[in-house]
């Protein structure tokens, strides 16, 4: 027999079934939100894995084609790569779990989600986000939680929680929040230019919603959960950090960390690595497989005690300062725009391709909402960048999460297809990090994109804000643009982009058990003004608004609008007319369901003469009204004429000169062009016409 729980969640029934499934799983969840099915496993393996020094978490959002009534396509039939959204829910997934497991697990840890089925009114992500809180929390696995996840939409000024499909489609804002009985923990955000009062307003009321959650599920823990087992606790070789501590001294770590170059900081500690080293090989052998791990905390320990203790940043900034920024555009002479943003030693370039609406990104997933993606934003972190060498593999999750949240920032100010019926992609390429880089393709991708004729409504700037803390909660440093180092021996990573009016979009990494309400408050804040000033005083400067038509190399595209009865006649019996537009004319020709016709070329005559012959074939014929066509055909009763590809027109033998023809041929060739003049229906309702009482004008 298997155990059920219920709660109503959002106006929703949330049930939990717990022992009907994966019973040999730590832990195991069948959860039930609405009609989706997730089933949520939680496994850990029974021995630390040798030789790491961190902790070995993966986490699965697998989405499956039958949750939502459909067979892959292609040959194979089967799913293949994790989609975009599967990897972003993964790391969505990943992001508040990891911290709540011990610091010093070194046991391999997997959560799995499994997409079983799916109804589009309640999120299978956020389902999968509260199985993978349970399944861990009821297992032996060691973990201090459970967390609860929140979805919040914002809809004419009010909150909804978990939104259905059709409110996701109309909401201002979708907030992901999860949170522990006390804290936050993460935040995930695309906003409409959202005023950070009413962002942090919606943080807690989707933390409210949350205890509620925890609540629930601290029950189905007290009546299945099991004892969490002991686990080999990773620590360092006693006396080697005493001794370390005592050799090198602290005052020379700060000396070897206290520098802006992170290449002068890796030498120096490299020179103390191999001090170490030589001074261990012969008295302290069996300490050299540790060392590595005691100089990061020496390293740790040393950075964190400067910036909270003394108010020092390793590069000797004050704690609210942005490090040198540099804005730039036009650093590619023939692509359609290219930005280039330099903070520091992070340095990213962006580059705007634009496209014809035939080349935007079509999605088959699980999401019937999102079937294609006009804009697209890539992010690319070569090895070289942080001056390391190893092949490129192509994209990880760290690089999709970032142009992820990049596109995510972008996309509220972008045009729509009817003010700009261009596809858009954005290639950020990193050029040297030292932190930060996701925010600097952000503000790249700004300069790019306006340097490229993309009307956008505002200018979007990004910036990230780092935490230090101490031994409670009131005890704490925030610091703005944080560096590498920061990241890495700090507790958090907050990013916060948007524009003048408001917030785009956020990103909130910890590596604590959680945030209050005062840090997250100052961190947003501080955020606003570090991306105010990059805006008015580093990114205006140098392009201030949107250049006013598209660049000599990039697509000219022109939109019309035609009555969508006509796209049958536009397009042709299996394409062919609209085939014959596109050879005759080398444009590109796209035409949605409402008969909106984009014409897409680099030569405007090109567009121009596709134009004309789209609203030719659209356009009845008027009485009395001149036009010009080639002869297609010769018959003994007269002349057909093409006006346009699919559309002709018969000139009675009668009609074809003032003197009298014997023969068409004698007076017409194939392939000539001819004017002619509409004499309206006859009697037999077809339209014909005259070569001899044209009127010339």
């Amino acid at each position: 027999m298997y155990k059920s729980y219920s709660m109503e969640l959002a106006g929703r029934t949330l049930t939990v079934d717990i022992g009907r499934v994966a019973a040999q799983a730590n832990g195991a969840a069948l959860m039930h939100y609405g009609d989706t099915v997730v089933l949520s496993t939680a496994t850990a393996s029974d021995k630390p894995r040798e030789g790491i020094d961190f902790f070995p978490l993966s986490v699965e959002y697998e989405e499956k084609l039958y949750a939502v009534g459909k067979i892959p396509g292609g040959f194979i039939k089967r799913e293949g790569r994790p989609s975009e959204n599967s990897i972003l829910t993964s790391r969505v997934i990943d992001r508040p779990m990891r911290p709540l497991f011990p610091h010093d697990y070194r046991n391999d840890v997997s959560l799995n989600n499994l997409v079983l089925c799916v109804d589009q009114d309640c999120p299978p992500e956020i389902t999968a986000m509260l199985g993978s809180s349970i399944s861990t929390a009821i297992s032996d696995i060691p973990f201090d939680g459970p967390i609860a996840s929140t979805v919040v939409g914002l809809i004419n000024g009010e909150f909804v929680f978990n939104p259905n499909s059709e409110q996701r489609e109309k909401s201002e804002m979708a907030l992901t929040v999860a949170s522990t009985e006390k804290k936050v923990v993460m935040i995930e955000a695309a906003a409409n230019e959202i005023p950070e009062d009413k962002m942090i307003e919606a943080i807690y009321a989707a933390h409210d919603l949350n205890k509620t959650v925890i609540e629930f599920i601290n029950k189905i823990v007290a009546d299945c959960g099991r004892p969490k087992h002991d686990y080999t606790k990773s620590e360092l070789p006693e006396g080697l950090f005493d001794d370390m501590v005592a050799f090198i001294t602290t005052e020379a770590m700060e000396k070897a960390v206290f520098t802006d170059e992170k290449q002068v900081r890796e030498s120096n500690i490299r020179e103390i690595t191999e001090k170490l080293e030589a001074r261990y090989e012969e008295e302290h052998p069996e300490w050299l497989s540790s060392l590595g791990e005691a100089i990061y905390q020496f390293q740790k320990k040393t950075v964190r005690k400067m910036i909270l203790r003394d108010g020092k940043r390793p590069d000797g900034r004050k704690l609210d300062e942005i490090r040198k920024l540099t804005a730039e555009v036009d650093i590619l002479p023939r692509t359609h725009g290219s930005g280039m943003f330099t903070r520091g030693q992070t340095q990213v370039l962006t580059i705007t391709t634009l496209g014809a609406l035939a080349e935007t990104q079509r999605l088959d997933g699980i999401d019937e909402n999102e079937t294609g993606k006009r804009y697209m934003h890539h992010y690319n972190f070569p090895s070289y960048s942080v001056g390391e060498t190893r092949p490129s593999r192509g994209p990880g999750r760290r690089e999709i999460g970032h142009g992820a949240l990049a596109e995510k920032a972008l996309i509220p100010v972008l045009p729509s297809e009817e003010e700009f019926p261009y596809a858009i992609r954005t290639v950020s390429e990193v050029m040297e990090s030292n932190g930060s880089t996701s925010q600097g393709s952000i503000c790249a991708s700004t300069l790019s994109l306006m340097a490229a004729g993309v009307p956008i409504k505002a200018m979007v700037a990004g910036i990230s804000a780092g935490l230090v803390t101490g031994d409670s909660d009131d005890d704490y440093t925030i610091l703005t643009d944080i560096q590498g180092l920061e990241d890495f021996f700090g507790d958090m990573d907050f990013k916060v982009a948007g524009t003048h009016k408001g917030i785009t979009a956020i990103q909130m990494d910890i590596k604590i058990n959680g945030l209050t309400r005062d840090i997250i408050e100052k961190a947003i804040y501080r955020t606003k003004e570090a991306r105010t000033y990059i805006i008015n005083d580093i990114m205006a400067p140098v392009i201030s608004e949107p250049r006013p038509e598209v660049g000599p190399y990039s697509p000219k595209i022109v939109q019309i609008k035609i009555d969508p009865a006509k796209i049958g006649e536009v397009v042709g019996q299996r394409g062919k007319t609209i085939n014959a537009i596109i050879e005759r004319t080398g444009v590109k020709i796209d035409i949605n369901d409402e008969g909106a016709v984009s014409i897409c070329g680099v030569d405007k005559e090109s567009i121009n003469e596709a134009l004309e012959i789209v609203q030719m074939i659209v356009t009845d014929f008027e009485e009395g009204k001149n036009y010009e066509g080639k002869v297609i055909s010769i018959k003994e009763f007269g002349a057909f004429i093409e006006f346009a590809p699919g559309k002709e027109g018969l000139v009675h033998i009668s009609k074809i000169s003032k003197q009298r023809v014997e023969h068409v041929e004698d007076v017409l060739t194939l392939g000539e062009k001819v004017k002619v003049v509409c004499l309206g229906q006859d009697k037999m309702g077809r339209v014909s016409f005259s070569m001899k009482d044209v009127k010339e004008s």
